[in-house]
């Protein structure tokens, strides 16, 4: 991405240098960098560990390991090259590897970052404040992994297996470092070139609708119609899998059961990869495109005098997950199905 500065009447090209020419590298300086600043590739994350290698074999060591606001584990790796070397499959082999990673054991890990880094600061107490929890919720911790790759450029067979890699349900997103030089000081900028920011909610619900195709591949279209009762005692019957979070949500302010503990798992639930509850100023255009919430209606639930609406991206896929979900958080919620 070329860079100008403003002189006058004039755009003045600014010089574009390497890492290498600039004598700079992975971990002494990219990664010290990073670490403490990782805002500059995305400000949605937290870095809990560096250099972070806690598995039974081998040497290899992830170069940063952070926690976005959905509380899933992101893989950073970081490469000074023009071409991202295989970085690819290395960060695809630590992701299967961090995979089933527990609440307790990423706090330990975050409590040693902190320490090395010479940061007073309560590691739990600090993670909960980042997901906005008021408390530690370890089933919601770590339901996906994510994937970013940072290099001063890509190789095409790098860009090519990212894109066929995110078609089959990875998440993985590719930053372009790009550096110049201003007098004589060093100017680092950072462009997300894989997904394409403008087009990542679409590219969202494409993975959603071939994940659902795949899963319902050589079977005749889902008819299922579901049932959702409390202590025995039905609330809806027979409603699609679309009603679901619907449905559910209010059951649970029928009851009296929502509280502000209560609100916080509900608004932050992304079980059908979109959050469960919006206020309308939050939807994208691409939600709203392809009706992920029904925003022409009026509010479905009015919590501390906002009204919000609720999520319909329900499939084959993430129904399930988030059925289990709800019955774990609450006693005598039961959900049935005519396909049971």
């Amino acid at each position: 991405m070329p860079l100008y500065e403003i002189s006058n009447n004039e755009l003045k090209p600014l010089v574009g240098t390497t890492f290498r020419e600039q004598n700079l590298w992975e971990r002494r300086d990219l990664q010290r960098l990073f670490k403490l600043n990782i805002s500059v590739i995305d400000p949605d994350l937290l870095v809990i560990a560096e250099e972070f290698g806690e598995w039974n074999e081998g040497n290899r060591r992830i170069d940063l390991l952070a926690v976005d606001k959905n509380a899933n584990l992101v893989v950073i790796e970081l490469k000074r090259t023009e071409d991202g070397g295989h970085m690819e499959l290395q960060a695809i082999r630590y992701a299967a590897m961090i995979a089933n990673m527990r609440w307790d054991v990423a706090v330990s890990v975050y409590t040693r970052f902190l320490a090395d880094n010479g940061i007073d600061l309560d590691a739990e107490s600090r993670l909960c404040e980042f997901l906005e929890w008021d408390k530690p919720r370890q089933d919601d911790f770590a339901q996906n992994v994510r994937i970013i790759l940072a290099s001063a450029d890509f190789s095409k067979e790098i860009t090519t297996s990212v894109l066929w890699l995110n078609e089959r349900e990875l998440d993985i997103c590719c930053i372009r470092l790009s550096l110049h030089k201003i007098d004589n000081k060093l100017v680092l900028s950072s462009e997300q070139i894989i997904p394409l920011p403008e087009a990542e909610g679409y590219q969202i619900e494409v993975r959603q609708k071939k994940r659902e195709e795949r899963v319902s591949r050589g079977d005749s279209k889902d008819r299922s119609l579901y049932t959702i009762s409390f202590n025995d005692e039905v609330f809806e019957s027979d409603f699609r899998k679309s009603d679901i979070g619907y449905n559910t949500v209010k059951l649970l302010e029928a009851n009296g059961l929502i509280d502000s503990s209560v609100f916080a798992l509900l608004r932050d639930d992304t079980s059908c990869s979109f959050k469960l509850l919006k206020l309308p100023e939050e939807m994208t255009d691409t939600e709203k495109q392809y009706a992920k919430y029904r925003y022409r209606q009026e509010p479905e639930i009015t919590y501390e005098g906002k009204g919000y609406y609720i999520a319909r991206n329900w499939g084959l896929a993430n129904t399930p997950r988030f059925i289990e979900k709800m019955e774990r958080s609450f006693p005598g919620l039961k959900y049935s199905s005519n396909g049971d």
